[in-house]
């Protein structure tokens, strides 16, 4: 008998070896019918792949995660089929699934894949999807593998197997087409109903720029034509809310091929933007006990050395900075929590001074490849709104909460309501991705679950996704288009305190080790900026954005009781301009609605009389003619009803 485990716990005894799609006709034909993907002892398998064993087994549907990974990867191979026929001689490299969609990286023999080519893509890809091929696998020596790719004239693939051994070989295929393979698919191609080309763009053959550059087909696929529908809307949605357009449109910030790629520079309004948020969380800190620090922006390279971040980040780094000194190197700091280890390391510390949090906004910098940078999400010099908390080990528990409810007040503050906790931890196979014993990891591990778990969070883990140093929880933000990104993460990390030797005197008078907690609720100011800009479409919390109201003069004669308002507004701390352009009233209005600003505040004849403005809100409600105190009131209550005290 063969006894499986479902993720409820409940055991299904079968007399010989089922494939996962028999285990899920035993407990219905209607999961049986969306089943597309499985998981085998922690190892993606096919529906039809016979379980010779015990063991745990999970199925996916298209809802899951894991299910769209199969479905993805499984709409490659059909997307490299039809390339394959519509470009004769065509080379095949690698094809994996992305968060959204897949990819196939091609050598063309000649020409070049455009735009106008993705419908005919497109449709010789669903002509290959409706003949429902069976997607099997075999297994292939290296001898034979090598042989049949050698015989294409395929170098990419021949350089793939070479570094594979004997015996971990598979082949792929699926009506006339033949792939090298790991393995995950659906169970046939006539699952895939719906498939778009997004993009092409150049890619360098495993990432260096001395290799080859590649084709790279960007593509997605759903079960059903609606859902492309919809996800080509939320596309269209997407672009409007591009942060960096928003960005050029709201002048918030601008790059120079002069300064560099990756390096962003901020505009008037944009700097103004990024000191609201830092004031804003430097109050918050403030409370809850940190004490800001400053370090220089690069440090010995032995430093690093110390930390681990240079055998982690040096090859990603700029390269070592060499003084006039012989043998002195200095990098452009990647990381700040070695410079706040050696601030701690300033005097000693008796436990009764414990906890020490430093915080700083401090700047980094990681040498990040010309093809990934990415408006303000993907930079080479970015702000972290770092602190490092230094504990014992009773105080661990609660300091930790703690910053969870910063966390959350920052992100409840800023409009991000709708997140996912996510416990990181090590990946146990790979334990040379990781500095430290394995007991601190232990008890780092369970420090973090038990902290979710107490909070209430709503909390998954995962294996593998922890820093090299330590394991961490990361907030998964869903967007107002309903994507999801990491925002903010707190991490637990025994192996820096004890790379730098860091110690306090406990109350048995002995030396002790503490306890390092890493937490950035922003992460950095750029990447949340950008989010914040897709998130809110630019219409930003009236509490952080740059200008709150623009008062608008009907014509000249009424300017100077513009200004008389203005006055008001900032002796009442609202931020706010006027327009006294010559220009009509209207054209004001649009372009104020344009620049997302919250109110228009028009004065004419009747409202210098009357002391009062007509108020028009961004979108076009009007609140009619309200005095100025009106209007400081109800600028007052919408910003205390987002902006609670922390």
């Amino acid at each position: 008998m063969i006894k499986i485990t479902l993720p409820d716990g409940s055991i299904k005894d079968f007399e010989k070896s089922p494939s996962p799609m028999d285990v899920a006709k035993s407990i219905s034909e209607g999961l049986a019918r969306n089943v597309i993907s499985a998981k085998f002892n922690g190892t993606t398998v096919e529906t039809v792949t016979p379980l010779q064993m015990d063991g745990s087994l999970v199925l996916y549907t298209w809802k899951d995660k894991e299910g769209k990974t199969a479905f993805w990867h499984s709409t490659s191979h059909i997307v490299a089929q039809a390339l394959e026929e519509l470009y004769p001689g065509i080379k095949l490299t690698i094809g994996p699934a992305i968060d959204n969609g897949f990819y196939y990286d091609v050598d063309l023999p000649e020409g070049s894949i455009s735009e106008k080519d993705f419908q005919k893509i497109e449709q010789k890809a669903l002509e290959i999807a409706r003949g429902k091929h069976d997607y099997k696998m075999r297994s292939v020596s290296k001898s034979d593998a090598l042989r049949f790719y050698k015989d294409q004239g395929n170098e990419y693939k021949v350089e793939l197997i070479e570094n594979l051994d004997d015996g971990t070989i598979t082949f792929c295929d699926h009506d006339t087409f033949t792939d090298l393979c790991r393995g995950g698919h659906i169970p046939n191609t006539g699952i895939v109903k719906a498939i778009k080309i997004l993009s092409v763009a150049g890619a360098y053959w495993r990432g260096d720029e001395n290799n080859t550059q590649l084709t790279r087909v960007y593509g997605i696929s759903f079960p059903k034509q609606k859902e492309l529908t919809e996800y080509l809307q939320l596309l269209e949605e997407a672009k409007k809310r591009d942060h960096r357009k928003l960005g050029k449109e709201l002048e918030l910030f601008t790059f120079s091929q002069k300064v560099g790629q990756g390096l962003p520079l901020w505009l008037p309004k944009g700097a103004a933007l990024r000191e609201r948020l830092e004031q804003f969380l430097k109050k918050a800190q403030k409370k809850a006990g940190y004490e800001m620090v400053v370090t220089p922006h690069i440090g010995q390279k032995e430093l690093y050395v110390t930390s681990g971040h240079y055998a982690k980040y040096g090859e990603d780094s700029f390269q070592p900075i060499n003084t006039p000194k012989e043998d002195e190197e200095f990098l452009l700091k990647p990381m700040n929590c070695p410079h706040h280890c050696e601030i701690y390391n300033a005097r000693p510390f008796s436990y009764r001074e414990l906890p020490k949090r430093y915080a700083e906004f401090g700047t980094v910098y990681r040498y990040e490849q010309s093809g990934e940078l990415h408006g303000l999400t993907r930079v080479r010099g970015f702000t972290q709104d770092d602190a490092h908390i230094f504990c014992t080990p009773d105080q661990l528990d609660t300091e930790f909460k703690n910053v969870i409810d910063l966390s959350l007040y920052v992100l409840g503050s800023l409009g991000f309501e709708d997140f996912t906790a996510q416990v990181s931890i090590r990946d146990l196979n790979n334990p040379d991705k990781y500095i430290g014993a394995a007991d601190n990891w232990d008890k780092a591990e369970q420090a973090i679950i038990n902290a979710a778990k107490e909070k209430g969070l709503d909390y998954i883990i995962e294996s593998g996704e922890a820093a090299f140093y330590g394991p961490k929880l990361d907030f998964m933000v869903k967007d107002a288009l309903g994507r999801n990104w990491q925002l903010g993460t707190i991490q637990v990390d025994y192996n820096l305190p004890e790379r730098f030797d860091l110690t306090y005197k406990g109350s048995d008078n002995e030396l002790h080790r503490p306890i390092m907690i890493h937490r950035a609720p922003f992460g950095s100011m750029e990447r949340f900026i950008a989010l914040l800009l897709e998130h809110t479409g630019g219409n930003f919390p009236l509490w952080l954005i740059p200008e709150q109201a623009i008062v608008l003069p009907v014509s000249e004669k009424h300017e100077k009781y513009a200004e008389k308002v203005l006055k008001s507004l900032e002796n009442n701390e609202i931020r706010a301009l006027i327009d006294s352009r010559n220009e009509t009233v209207g054209k004001k209005i649009r372009e104020a609605e344009m620049n997302k600003i919250p109110f228009m505040l028009i004065v004419g004849e009747n409202n210098e009389k009357a002391k009062t403005i007509s108020v028009r809100k961004h979108g076009g409600e009007d609140l009619g003619a309200i005095t100025i105190d009106q209007f400081t009131n109800l600028v007052t209550n919408e910003i205390n009803s987002t902006l609670k005290s922390f």
